[in-house]
């Protein structure tokens, strides 16, 4: 059963991000033909005024297919409802309004979790201490981390994970003097960080074995409601920072695709709707920020022709366009079949 919630809520990441464009494409009087969830042949569909919605036999995404949106599509001149005939910054609005969407229900869903669990203090604390580590017997969960060798840590704008770990780091597997705060009063204990060997393109480090956090604090509705807003653009320059780690090979790289990320879900909700939500949640974020991105066939790449007609004044080349999204299409969708046939391996094989 919860295999089959997270294969819906899977669906429902792609039908938030596509009823995004929809909703504004019609509020900008665009003629949509098309709402698909999935690509390639119709599985089942209903037709509801002007649109066909479908759902189709490949899952990996979706697409509302609005007239005249093809560039190399001919389009009559008289055709107001046509996309290419309407005003440029109705079509930018219009392809924003998929992340935007995606950004949105993240704000949703993380407000309800902030509500009920409170949020995230500059307060580090202990989340979980592996078994057979340095750590184990010494620090317990729920252990608030003052200091680590006299240097306070902080959850801040670095994280305090970061803090820890960089000290520890300098000491070179010296013992590690750690100041906690357990049941109100301070404990002071002794850890002997275990070098970890090197291993892909993650360098050898000095680990003690254990999960950090921030310490939640309860929140009422206002507060709840600031941080959910902070929430998506938080969680994007963390993810965006993470990138730039992988691509200068600071940190080992791992791509998901549906099936991997329908039983990651699957998983959270087994744990109860908290999870659940905070998963879906930064789904959310993740789905919003990579269309955003300045590439080919994503809503980025599309911004990138619209901004590069609204600072000229002139169209973009059809050909040249649709070229680009056709290339960058193709080549998305054989990633997509990669890491999906990589996931598969992974979780079956």
């Amino acid at each position: 059963m919860s295999l089959f919630l997270a294969v819906v809520a899977l669906g429902l990441l792609i039908i938030v991000h596509e009823a995004g464009h929809f909703i504004v494409a019609r509020m900008c009087q665009m003629r949509v033909d098309r709402f698909s969830v999935g690509f390639g042949p119709a599985i089942a569909k209903i037709k509801r005024g002007e649109t066909t919605f479908q759902l189709a036999a490949i899952p990996l995404g979706g697409f509302v297919q609005i007239a005249g949106m093809n560039p190399n599509e001919e389009v009559d001149i008289d055709d107001q409802r046509s996309y290419q005939n309407r005003p440029a910054f109705q079509r930018v609005l219009t392809i924003f309004a998929g992340p935007a969407t995606n950004y949105l229900a993240a704000i949703g869903l993380i407000f309800f979790v902030f509500l009920a669990t409170g949020v995230d203090s500059s307060n580090v604390k202990v989340g979980s201490v592996l078994e057979g580590q340095p750590a184990a017997g010494l620090l317990v969960p729920g252990d608030r981390i003052l200091t680590v060798n006299g240097e306070r840590v902080e959850w801040r704008e670095q994280p305090g994970a970061e803090e820890f770990k960089a000290a520890v780091q300098r000491g070179k597997g010296a013992p590690v003097e750690i100041l906690v705060l357990r049941d109100g009063r301070e404990v002071k204990v002794q850890v002997t960080p275990r070098l970890a060997p090197a291993d892909g393109d993650r360098p050898a480090e000095y680990l003690v074995g254990i999960a950090l956090g921030p310490e939640r604090v309860k929140a009422g509705v206002f507060s709840a409601a600031w941080h959910s807003l902070r929430y998506p653009f938080v969680k994007s320059a963390e993810i965006l920072v993470g990138l730039y780690k992988v691509i200068k090979r600071e940190a080992p790289g791992d791509v998901t695709g549906p099936p991997g990320i329908a039983v990651a879900i699957r998983d959270a909700i087994r744990l109860g709707w908290v999870p659940a939500f905070e998963i879906l949640a930064v789904l959310n974020v993740y789905l919003g920020l990579f269309n955003l991105l300045p590439l080919p066939a994503l809503d980025g790449g599309r911004l990138v022709f619209l901004g590069y007609e609204l600072a000229t004044r002139r169209r973009p080349n059809p050909k040249v366009e649709a070229g680009v999204h056709l290339v960058g299409f193709v080549a998305l969708f054989l990633l997509m079949i990669l890491v999906m046939l990589k996931d598969i391996r992974r979780l079956f094989g």
